[in-house]
């Protein structure tokens, strides 16, 4: 099982579908279950072992800062500032590589939640990391088990783990659960621009390089007003 000790949490975005929720706050410090998202990721990382972790910063970045200084347990934080630019997912992650390293890293949404014991998610996508086969390794909800998430889904998963996006099909069995294992070698030769992380895997799922895993557990997306209730009301139960 491939160690990782390096993180990144995509924590930069507006968080307008939120609102009124983040009028005053950023998406990463809204509170679900007594907790800020960015700290349900930044959790599950220190139960996974990560060391360090990447927080790129945007949108009310000096509460942003402020919150993760007060944080005193693992991971140590490193703040990627984009209070100049918005970058996307992608363009985010290209901007931290000099922090991320040459390894492959764990990178986090901020918006996706789910119980568990430790961090079973995090250890089934380093069981199932394979270098020669992977450039980027997605862990997988199935729609059946998740909230907030309205769609027909989004990809296929092969027989052989490779993942295979919806195209033209009607439905698919499964949505992209927010957290990924990606080798910074994915991104090379890309400038510090704004694009999205869906162009890399569009790429890589072509060439056969991007592979997913099930999480066996009730995926929870809280990208919006109604979906932070359900969410907070699953968890009270």
């Amino acid at each position: 099982m491939i160690e990782i000790r390096t993180a990144m949490a995509l924590a930069a975005g507006l968080g307008t579908r939120m609102r009124p929720v983040t009028n005053d706050r950023p998406k990463a410090l809204v509170e679900v279950g007594g907790k800020a998202l960015l700290d349900w990721v930044l959790d599950r990382y220190a139960a996974g072992g990560v060391e360090r972790c990447v927080v790129n910063i945007h949108h009310f970045a000096d509460s942003m800062e402020a919150h993760l200084a007060g944080r005193s347990h693992a991971p140590e934080i490193i703040i990627s500032d984009e209070r100049g630019e918005v970058l996307e997912t992608g363009g985010g992650v290209v901007k931290a590589l000099p922090e991320l390293g040459t390894d492959p890293v764990f990178i986090s949404n901020i918006d996706a939640i789910w119980e568990e014991a430790g961090a079973a998610s995090l250890d089934s996508l380093r069981a199932a990391w394979d270098d020669s086969q992977m450039d980027a390794l997605l862990l997988m909800a199935p729609m059946g088990e998740t909230l907030g998430f309205d769609g027909p889904g989004d990809s296929f998963l092969e027989g052989d783990g490779r993942v295979r996006f919806r195209g033209e099909a009607a439905r698919a069995p499964f949505a992209y659960a927010g957290v990924q294992i990606l080798h910074p070698r994915a991104l090379a030769g890309r400038p510090v621009s704004r694009f999205s992380m869906m162009e890399v895997w569009r790429e890589l799922a072509g060439a056969g390089r991007l592979h997913g895993v099930v999480l066996p557990e009730f995926w929870m997306h809280v990208g919006d007003p109604i979906a932070l209730a359900e969410a907070e009301a699953r968890l009270a139960r």
